[in-house]
């Protein structure tokens, strides 16, 4: 089946990789910056440990820090890029997702998925199992975070958006198709456009629209002309959200500064 992409409005993340930041308020201060120059959604991950530079670096925790952004800013959506299943039980996490839901006046993404980073599970104590296991644990808890959503008082303020990251073919991608809003594909764009069929044939099966799912990719270019580059051929692939990553200590927003005036000229 072929991808017939939605006509969803081009928008603007940023990754700020809780990461080599000996300080939060350097987390805080780019927070800020980031809504200044009019980014749309504001991403952390879901780590105990930094993913590349010092392995045993400074490093924060996710969903916390969502907390502090949910008051700290007014205007874009947040979430995590994304939040691993394994760690907290799905009913806790639905919990979790609508109390940060009601903090930000309805401005969370739940990005989840299944889970890779081995030294975090080892450190922290939890099962690493296989990459299969992981993925059928994040289709069992799927249902179970909707299922205590519908239970929790207060409601939350909106249904809450799901992000789902990955891009296996079998099993990821089906999980997108039965109960993702937004797909995230860590992506190069054949491959992607490969995978997007694929997941418009998931859809196929289970009665879904594929148009009705958002596309996600981050950024891999690194200079701004690539980056302005990279926007443009994600797009006529049929990605609306394109997020860029920032690390710490510094947290450069150059790139993304660029991103969001490139974006305010194409829509």
């Amino acid at each position: 089946m072929t991808f017939t992409a939605r006509d969803f409005p081009v928008r603007i993340g940023v990754q700020l990789q809780p990461q080599h930041a000996p300080e939060y308020s350097m987390i805080r201060d780019a927070v800020r910056r980031a809504e200044d120059l009019g980014v749309d959604v504001a991403f952390n991950w879901d780590h105990f440990y930094p993913l590349y530079g010092n392995p045993d670096g400074e490093h924060f925790e996710c969903w916390t820090m969502l907390g502090a952004w949910a008051e700290q800013t007014s205007r874009v959506e947040i979430g995590a890029l994304v939040t691993c299943n394994s760690y907290r039980n799905p009913e806790l996490l639905a919990d979790m997702a609508r109390t940060v839901d009601h903090m930000s006046d309805g401005r969370l993404i739940l990005g989840i998925g299944s889970g890779w980073f081995e030294k975090d599970y080892d450190e922290y104590g939890y099962e690493f199992g296989t990459a299969g296991s992981r993925l059928n644990d994040l289709g069992a808890a799927l249902p179970r975070i909707s299922d205590r959503l519908g239970k929790l008082n207060p409601q939350p303020t909106r249904d809450i958006p799901v992000l789902i990251g990955g891009g296996g073919e079998k099993k990821t991608l089906r999980h997108v198709a039965e109960h993702g809003n937004i797909w995230h594909y860590f992506v190069d764009v054949p491959s992607y456009e490969r995978k997007s069929g694929i997941l418009a044939d998931h859809c196929a099966s289970v009665g879904r629209d594929p148009s009705t799912i958002e596309h996600s990719a981050g950024l891999q270019a690194r200079t701004v002309d690539d980056a302005l580059t990279e926007a443009e051929e994600l797009v006529k692939a049929g990605i609306s959200l394109i997020t860029v990553g920032a690390s710490g200590p510094k947290y450069d927003l150059t790139v993304l500064e660029a991103v969001c005036k490139w974006r305010d000229n194409h829509n």
